[in-house]
């Protein structure tokens, strides 16, 4: 890699970020960490405004941005992969925004690289999701991002029926199946509802719906008590 295209990777690694180590920059470009701390020097005295430092972390400042980005044909093939497997796997409004995104993105590449991601040899047939479930998700999904409560009317592996009013904290994909995450006011504690086992999903109404994060009670309290100590060092690093 062109000395000028890591600094640009570095830009782009670091921004968005909150916070983004030397040794994660080093990782993923394949060099050492002394030349990232070299590159990194290098930007600030050019003027971008990465703030932190060697051994504690980077970030950049809030207010610059680079120009517009042009893909390589394999990152237009990436997306246009991505995007046929959310019209079947995702629910209808992040389907449909994905690809007025994508059409947005096609539209000003050149005409070789369109040409290379149109023709992707990737396809997802449209044997995914139950409409059904896919509205429930998009349900779960936006109550999530709102923090609203919501009251579920749920059926368990064994058949037997159950009413919860829960915090709905993440969705997350295993291969066919998408279950929520969610703080459970009944229990006391976190659960994992399958979407298909639910029966009706009702937002709670009125000022007692809306819920803030408390400690012990959050997305990231969830993942520290059940992923893998390196699989949450991942996502932290990534942001």
């Amino acid at each position: 890699m062109r000395r000028a295209d890591r600094l640009f990777q570095i830009v782009q690694l670091i921004r968005g970020r909150r916070l983004t180590t030397a040794a994660f920059l080093a990782q993923r470009l394949e060099v050492s960490e002394r030349t990232v701390y070299r590159d990194v020097a290098d930007l600030q005295h050019q003027g971008v405004p990465i703030e932190g430092e060697a051994g504690v972390g980077y970030r950049l400042g809030a207010g610059f941005d680079l120009p517009p980005l042009m893909f390589t044909h394999d990152e237009a093939r990436a997306l246009v992969a991505s995007v046929r497997m959310a019209q079947v796997w995702q629910d209808p409004a992040l389907a449909r925004a994905s690809q007025v995104a994508l059409g947005k993105i096609l539209s000003v590449l050149p005409t070789a690289a369109r040409v290379a991601a149109q023709s992707m040899a990737v396809y997802a047939p449209p044997i995914g999701l139950e409409p059904a479930v896919q509205a429930t998700l998009q349900t779960l999904r936006e109550a999530a991002q709102a923090h609203h409560k919501l009251q579920l009317r749920y059926n368990d592996a064994q058949g037997l029926a159950s009413e919860r009013t829960v915090r709905p904290l993440g969705c997350f994909y295993w291969g066919k199946v998408w279950t929520l995450v969610a703080w459970c006011e009944a229990r006391q504690a976190f659960r994992s509802f399958r979407i298909d086992r639910m029966a009706a999903v009702q937002t709670v109404d009125g000022a007692g719906g809306v819920f803030r994060d408390e400690p012990g009670k959050t997305l990231a309290d969830f993942l520290r008590m059940a992923a893998p100590q390196e699989v949450l060092a991942k996502w932290a690093q990534e942001g």
